[in-house]
């Protein structure tokens, strides 16, 4: 994808309802920061077949005295910095306020293309206010109702028109795996980085065309070819500070984003927390395949099953997203880091592995004869007749039968089973479609 869209402005102004409009539901992270609780939200949208990344930048603030200074400044700073287009929202219901003029002063300087959104334009009084906003300087502006949806249709049509709208190729894979780093502050992404390469500098060679600060790495040693997109340093800008985790989601975006493989990473002294939740969702958004380590795992006291009684926690927590290789490692001791890169390179294989229609059917159809589509609410029988894989650049496949529409979530949820068990698509988002025939 590569797109990323910010939606900013000051607090109250619908900024997390056109999100959640966007996205069709709201994802939240939480900044650990003691003293400070704000829900920072972000997903994928797409519109007229262009995908991209929506970041509602939140902003709920502790007193009024400070709510630009400590609030809106830093997160405005930080989406003009790091997003490819800014939706500046502002209320027509209550006018054009001091903190609306300091925020268009900060995206003034900025060279990312800007659109005024003038939200709860909910009836035609509304609508006609929103003129006001014109003496902001901001060029044309779009009048919308976040709410019931009315003018985010034109809106999106004249975001999408800037946004990159190269999509990635389904024909082939890329030369080279793309491995992404990926986790909360502080779970040892730099450690494990640095314990890869540490030791093989010499055969470590920059990778040029990065952007920003997120370092690309070419990894060539034991048998392994690697480009590893870092997310680590999040911490190096000290304009930062409070804002390391809204700014470590920003990245982590973007990494996701320029990746075929992600390696999630968690504290085992913390386990899995909303954060892993929240990334490994948008990995699964993003169709990445997935290798999660618990690291620190030399931290935790162990007895004879703890690693099992650990993993079935995981994997309970994770659902329905609980096929994952879970690597237990200690990066400081180098324990069991190059079983992580086995994995990411077995899954990467897998992610682009053609299956052929005939041995998709010889497989998967005497397990259907076997285990049938429940009857309908009207007595029909729901029979499928072959299933076939598409060419995408992540395992999809269709299964054509009489009644597509009756089959149940569960069922389909059996059959993604039984095609990672029956073809090894462990660690791969799988996606399955049911067409009439």
């Amino acid at each position: 994808m590569g797109n990323i869209v910010a939606i900013i402005g000051r607090p109250n102004v619908g900024k997390s309802t056109l999100f959640n409009r966007l996205v069709g539901k709201r994802d939240a992270i939480v900044d650990i920061t003691s003293g400070v609780t704000r829900d920072r939200h972000y997903g994928t949208s797409d519109w007229n077949g262009v995908e991209f990344s929506v970041i509602d930048t939140g902003g709920v603030v502790e007193s009024a005295e400070d709510v630009f200074e400590e609030a809106i400044r830093k997160q405005a700073k930080l989406a003009i910095d790091e997003a490819d287009v800014i939706l500046f929202m502002v209320d027509t219901q209550n006018g054009l306020s001091a903190y609306d003029k300091d925020v268009a002063g900060l995206i003034r300087k900025s060279e990312k293309r800007v659109f005024l959104v003038a939200n709860k334009a909910d009836n035609t009084t509304l609508y006609n206010s929103a003129s006001e906003f014109y003496s902001l300087g901001m060029g044309p502006v779009y009048p919308i109702s976040s709410m019931n949806g009315s003018g985010t249709g034109d809106l999106l049509d004249e975001v999408v028109k800037v946004l990159d709208q190269k999509q990635p190729s389904t024909d082939e894979k890329p030369d080279i795996p793309h491995l992404a780093i990926v986790g909360r502050p502080n779970v040892g992404k730099s450690s494990f980085i640095n314990a890869i390469v540490g030791d093989e500098r010499n055969i470590v060679t920059p990778v040029g065309g990065t952007t920003r600060d997120t370092v690309d790495t070419r990894y060539q040693a034991y048998g392994f070819d690697f480009v590893l997109v870092d997310t680590a340093g999040l911490r190096k800008k000290s304009s930062v500070k409070e804002n390391v985790e809204f700014y470590s989601v920003m990245r982590a975006v973007r990494a996701i984003e320029a990746s075929d493989v992600c390696v999630l990473i968690l504290d085992a002294t913390q386990g899995v927390e909303a954060q892993e939740l929240n990334i490994l969702n948008l990995i699964h958004k993003n169709h990445k395949a997935v290798v999660l380590i618990v690291n620190k795992w030399d931290l935790v006291t162990k007895e004879t099953q703890t690693a099992e009684e650990y993993k079935k926690h995981i994997k309970a927590r994770l659902q329905p997203f609980s096929d994952i290789p879970i690597v237990f490692t200690s990066v400081v001791n180098k324990q069991r880091i190059y079983k992580t890169l086995k994995w990411a390179n077995d899954v990467y294989k897998a992610k682009y592995t053609r299956i052929s229609t005939h041995k998709l059917n010889d497989v998967l159809l005497p397990i259907i004869e076997k285990n049938p589509p429940a009857v309908t609410s009207r007595g029909r029988y729901v029979r499928i007749k072959y299933v076939m894989q598409l060419k995408k650049d992540y395992p999809v496949f269709i299964f054509f039968c009489n009644y597509p529409k009756e089959i149940k979530a569960d069922y389909k949820r059996f059959l993604e089973n039984k095609i990672r068990s029956k073809f090894n698509l462990t660690g791969v988002p799988i996606e399955i479609y049911f067409r009439n025939k």
